[in-house]
């Protein structure tokens, strides 16, 4: 009995397959409520940006981390200080660009909520930022994206202001010799 069982299972395998596209498609009456009808790929969002871009932003915004261990091993003393402090002063940088956002956003509500009080007064008149608070919110509940950022960075020195026209890492190119 346990021959015939794996036979029939055999059977209805080769049977599934054959037809496989029954399974994500619909027929008959329902066929109108199908959402993806021949188009069963995945289109993902691409990046805008260079590879060298990306690899810019993320040094920015990560630091060290972002790259690889042996990378960072070779790397001199002085270059890693100077990617520390860049990534220091981007993370300050972003710290306030949160807390301004979330400034806005309490501010608006509270604005809505109760328009005439003396608090509501209080808070508007009141939108300094503390650099002693770290702003602990991800970046998706603030609704600030990966291009905010860049022009954030880019506003305050920490991307540079043609960092939107590189495409290439400019030290990668070849090198012309002098002729004299």
């Amino acid at each position: 009995m346990a021959l015939f069982l794996f036979m029939n299972f055999t059977k209805n395998k080769l049977y599934m397959s054959s037809t496989k596209k029954q399974k994500f498609e619909y027929s008959g009456k329902l066929e109108e409520y199908q959402l993806y009808k021949k188009n069963t790929y995945t289109k993902y969002e691409t990046d805008q940006y260079s590879q060298y871009q990306n690899f810019l932003y993320k040094r920015a915004l990560y630091g060290l981390k972002s790259l690889p261990a042996e990378e960072v091993e070779k790397m001199s003393k002085q270059k890693k200080i100077r990617i520390q402090k860049v990534n220091r002063r981007a993370q300050r940088v972003l710290n306030e660009a949160k807390q301004r956002k979330v400034i806005t956003i309490t501010n608006g509500l509270f604005a809505k909520w109760f328009p005439d009080t003396n608090f509501t007064k209080f808070m508007l008149g009141n939108t300094d930022t503390d650099v002693k608070v770290r702003n602990t919110l991800n970046f998706k509940d603030l609704n600030i994206d990966k291009n905010e950022i860049i022009r954030i960075f880019i506003e305050e020195g920490i991307l540079s202001s043609n960092f939107l026209s590189l495409k290439r890492d400019p030290n990668s190119l070849p090198k012309l010799k002098n002729v004299q």
